[in-house]
């Protein structure tokens, strides 16, 4: 393999959901002024939760502009952050399908009880609002599919405040799924069960990977009848409506200073780009006059490692517009996303990208392209070295990814220290998984498993599939002597140790898609427990877990699995 083979493969191959609702009243609103926000007014019909120990803050609503227009009509919005919506309540009878104990706890900590209460479902599906709150809707636009799209914002989502938890981290509490808002365009505000399913398996997923993400508590399931086109081939079908309320110490993203810059609106540009840094890059000095230019740096940096860590759990997020790429470099916006099964760079999860621009393989590439249309929102703010400085910054974005890319798979095959092979040894691995379509997460994970010894005489069972795969190419022996000569260069290290460590990063079970699916056929017929059964294997994916292995989520994925399709139609 010649090096220029090598840098192709370690960079994997270089790097409006249809809807019926009531005819919209649209208008332009050129005046939204930051004011004073006085609560006497806000929905006096509104009910509140009297009966949870949670009351939520809003440092946002006196730091950045509201919009001055009330009401859920669709408008075009200028001069604002965020615009006043209410959630509105599903129809009941409402069911509590999940609920994560570990959010409950460790993030709001609540007691498990509060689940027992009535009031609970109502609270964390937009019925009723927690003491303090103050449901806002975000405006931001963005780059889909390479193109701008203009204004989009939070068309089914409701901002309802932030909490500051015992040990001082602050989070903000978002539903999905909650009705509609000024940004609906000609959406009906809702989620359906399967979108929502996956959202709140995949957050939690993704959290006990190891991956920056957003969090969810809950997922609540009603009756209310909600119509997809869920391929968008005019077949539309009657689902029902679902709220997951969802966490994030931020949702802001690339888009939320994109649509600012675009507008012209440079003052409330730089008002919230000062907020952003003051409460979320705090080691940043707010009097720095180089602290946009340092907030870049760390965004490059961030977002590298974050796409990387993607690539090492073989996750492909599906829709990578620059308004689902977080500020924070976490992981949000769970869409038609999907862990790789059998390896290919090419793997596109969502059946909406014809063209296969959001590739597993492409998602470093398309990192490169979002942090390029950030940097064009901040020019404004930069003076010429300043910007030459930032364009210094993004040219070294290949190499910081490329660095994080190969410290995690060196992790991922038990190498310790360092050798000058070690990108060969990984590149050559990941060709000869392309060439036999070898699972890409049991591979790794049954390396972890079987001894060096095994390895050496080649004594690998039918039973440990994915390696059995990968051992039928021809170079299979060839990378098996490098991989050997490898790990035992380091004469202190022991197999034993060797299996621990690649055990602790290599998962036995991600959320496959034929998985998610499974739970979500059964949650349309209100059977949750696969959604339970996900969600508690999930959250030991390193550990074999016996009734995981029983419902096979470390085996060989069935024929079916093959077709299963996914789009952006939530």
């Amino acid at each position: 393999m010649t090096k220029h083979d090598f840098t192709l493969f370690l960079f994997f191959s270089a790097v409006a959901s249809a809807t019926f609702s009531d005819e919209q009243e649209f208008c332009e609103s050129e005046s939204c002024n930051e004011r004073e926000f006085d609560k006497s007014h806000f929905y006096s019909n509104v009910k509140y939760c009297g009966e949870i120990p949670l009351t939520l803050s809003h440092k946002l609503i006196d730091a950045l502009p509201l919009d001055e227009v009330e009401g859920h009509f669709i408008r075009t919005e200028k001069g604002c952050v965020f615009s006043e919506s209410q959630p509105t309540p599903l129809k009941e009878p409402l069911t509590l399908a999940a609920v994560s104990q570990d959010v409950l706890r460790n993030i709001l900590d609540l007691n498990e009880s509060v689940i027992q209460n009535e009031e609970f479902v109502r609270c964390v599906s937009g019925g009723k609002l927690f003491p303090g709150s103050v449901p806002l809707a975000h405006r931001y636009g963005g780059h889909q599919f390479g193109y701008w799209a203009g204004q989009l914002g939070d068309g089914r989502a409701h901002l309802l405040g932030e909490h500051t938890n015992r040990k001082g981290e602050r989070w903000e509490l978002q539903l999905k799924g909650s009705g509609k808002t000024p940004y609906s365009r000609s959406g009906d505000g809702r989620a359906v069960i399967r979108s929502s399913v996956r959202e709140f398996l995949c957050s939690e997923a993704m959290h006990f990977l190891g991956v920056p993400t957003s969090r969810a508590l809950s997922l609540v399931v009603s009756e209310e009848p909600v119509w997809r086109d869920p391929f968008y081939n005019g077949n539309v079908i009657k689902e029902r409506g679902a709220v997951v309320l969802r966490l994030a110490k931020s949702w802001f993203r690339i888009g939320s200073l994109e649509i600012l810059t675009r507008t012209g609106e440079l003052d409330v540009l730089r008002t919230l780009l000062d907020f952003v840094i003051k409460e979320h890059f705090k080691s940043i000095a707010t009097n720095d006059p180089d602290k946009y230019v340092v907030f870049f740096s760390r965004v490059v940096n961030e977002t590298a490692h974050l796409i990387a860590h993607w690539m090492s759990v073989g996750f492909a997020h599906g829709v990578c517009n620059t308004d689902n790429f977080s500020l924070l470099s976490i992981s949000i916006d769970y869409g038609p996303f999907g862990f790789m099964e059998s390896y290919d760079p090419n793997f596109v999860p969502n059946t909406s990208d014809d063209e296969g621009r959001y590739s597993i393989g492409a998602q470093a590439n398309v990192g490169l392209f979002n942090l390029q249309k950030l940097l064009e929102a901040l020019k404004p703010l930069l003076t010429s070295d300043q910007l030459s400085q930032s364009q210094q910054i993004l040219r070294e974005y290949p190499q910081i990814y490329h660095q994080r890319f190969h410290e995690l798979f060196k992790a991922k095959l038990g190498f310790l220290g360092n050798e000058e092979k070690d990108s060969y040894v990984i590149a050559f691995l990941l060709k000869l998984m392309e060439d036999t379509g070898a699972d890409f997460t049991m591979t790794f994970r049954q390396l972890s498993e079987v001894t060096l010894s095994q390895l050496q005489k080649g004594s690998i069972a039918p039973s440990v599939w994915a390696l059995s795969d990968l051992s039928s190419h021809e170079y299979f022996r060839d990378w098996v002597q490098l991989y050997l000569q490898r790990l035992l260069s380091v004469k202190s290290d022991s197999d034993a140790a060797r299996q621990h460590r690649m055990q602790g990063i290599n998962p036995r079970y991600v959320l496959r898609n034929w998985m998610a699916e499974s739970a979500i056929r059964k949650a349309e017929k209100n059977d949750f427990s696969e959604v339970a059964l996900l969600q508690k294997t999930l959250m030991e994916p390193f550990l074999n877990q016996d009734e995981a292995e029983r419902a096979g989520y470390a085996s060989k994925p069935l024929s079916w699995a093959q077709q299963l399709r996914v789009s952006c139609s939530s």
